[in-house]
């Protein structure tokens, strides 16, 4: 049985302090759903746990005057499914977190929890990175921030540091006439992990496309990208993106499946928000 020293954090200076003194040693725990169950299955063994539950400043979902949505790490995705504010600003995203798990998981689940995480077939990685969201990132020392573009090294690895912490997810202003989809292709249970998904989002004759499930981290498709905006077809541009995934073979389908499917999807995202 995995042995561990808890500390319940009060606030985000305190979290940041224990960050810092146990380093490497310590995991940080938000909503928990993944990492009591990598702890269950001896994945991981940490000798700290720091509790985030406390930290009022990692909470909240708000919109600026500039029309930037404010998405605390702390929110759990049910909140940010039914938030007023998160539809508001992009229906598509709100239905993305609506796409997450279950709503038992969805109650429980954080959103920053979720991105730090970094698990490639998550549902609201793609949907952030064709938004151009970015991430506040915090330590004892610095506040810095990275494009969800920029969070992802490989799977389950990202550009977080030891002693930092995901403050919050800011999301852009769209355009008037913007328009977001996300799609999730999966032949099994609603509530599993995709297959392949696609995000895409088109605004002043650009298109950002982001895409889950088919590579050790979410991808950008910017081969896409740029041949919609030579002015390819649809489908000439969707092909570009076997180029651009990794997909491995495993229970939910082969290699050169997911790469079929990926095409197939990125060409419908593209002629949801293109049409």
């Amino acid at each position: 049985m995995t042995t561990y020293d808890y500390h319940a954090a009060g606030t985000l200076d305190e979290a940041l302090d224990l960050a810092a003194r146990y380093g490497e040693d310590a995991h940080l725990m938000a909503g928990g759903t993944a990492l009591v169950l990598l702890m269950k299955q001896g994945l991981i063994r940490p000798a700290h746990v720091i509790g985030l539950r406390g930290a009022r400043e990692l909470q909240g979902i708000r919109r600026e005057k500039d029309g930037t949505l404010r998405i605390g790490a702390l929110v759990t995705h049910r909140e940010a499914e039914r938030s007023p504010e998160v539809r508001a600003h992009c229906a598509a995203l709100a239905e993305t977190f609506g796409r997450v798990a279950t709503i038992r998981i969805r109650n429980q689940a954080t959103v920053g929890g979720n991105l730090a995480h970094a698990d490639p077939a998550q549902d609201p990685p793609p949907m952030l990175m064709a938004l151009g969201a970015t991430v506040l990132i915090a330590s004892r020392d610095r506040v810095r921030t990275a494009a969800v573009d920029e969070l992802f090294i490989d799977a389950f690895t990202t550009v977080l540091e030891p002693g930092e912490i995901l403050r919050e997810i800011r999301v852009p202003t769209l355009p008037a006439g913007a328009r977001a989809t996300y799609f999730k292709f999966l032949p099994r249970t609603a509530d599993d992990y995709a297959t392949v998904s696609v995000a895409a989002v088109a605004s002043e004759g650009r298109v950002r496309v982001a895409l889950g499930g088919v590579g050790s981290t979410p991808i950008r498709a910017r081969a896409v990208e740029r041949a919609i905006a030579d002015g390819a077809s649809i489908d000439d541009a969707a092909a570009r993106v076997g180029a651009e995934i990794e997909p491995i073979d495993d229970a939910r389908g082969s290699a050169a499946y997911k790469r079929e499917m990926a095409r197939v999807w990125t060409a419908r995202a593209l002629r949801h928000v293109l049409s």
